[in-house]
């Protein structure tokens, strides 16, 4: 990877902004291999490029502050929304860093859905060290969204809260 393409590349890293990074390692990498005879690194190549950066500036990668998600920051969250929750949801969602619950108020009208909170609690390396299940990112799923949805009075749905799964059936899906 060209000199300039890394500092642009370690630069998204230490703000962590890794799939940021990954997209400018694929980007380069195409453009580099234009015309080539044989075929260019692919996106998982890429994603472990960035993650070797990841490791080698571990010590200056610059983590943005979690926005709050307890109980009456996101109870007051909901009382912003332009319409009256029908429904709090959890729902599993992956990235490269691993499995996150995102918690959202399901609204009918109109019909849309916000996302309140993404929960994470490590990334997938506690699976393969044993430290997981339970899964501390859907207990905390679970307590909070129960909580909101009993505030606001609408039901609360998450259909996999044991297990990652992120094809599990949404709560729309349900009540079609």
């Amino acid at each position: 990877m060209p000199e300039s393409v890394r500092e642009q590349v370690d630069g998204l890293v230490v703000r962590d902004r890794r799939l940021e990074a990954i997209a400018l390692t694929m980007k380069a990498v195409q453009v580099l291999g234009e015309g080539a005879q044989t075929p260019h690194p692919g996106l998982h190549d890429c994603r472990r490029v960035v993650m070797a950066r990841c490791e080698a500036l571990a010590d200056r990668v610059v983590r943005l502050p979690e926005p709050p998600r307890d109980l009456e920051t996101l109870a007051a969250r909901i009382g912003e929304l332009p319409g009256q929750p029908a429904a709090i949801e959890a729902m599993w969602d992956g990235d490269t860093g691993g499995w996150v619950v995102v918690l959202v108020a399901v609204l009918d009208d109109p019909q849309d859905e916000v996302e309140l909170a993404v929960i994470r609690h490590g990334s997938d390396l506690r699976v393969f060290n044993g430290r997981v299940p339970p899964w501390p990112e859907a207990q905390e799923a679970l307590l909070v969204g129960t909580a909101l949805a009993a505030r606001f009075g609408v039901p609360f749905h998450f259909a996999s809260p044991d297990k990652p799964d992120d094809e599990a059936p949404r709560w729309r899906s349900r009540r079609a």
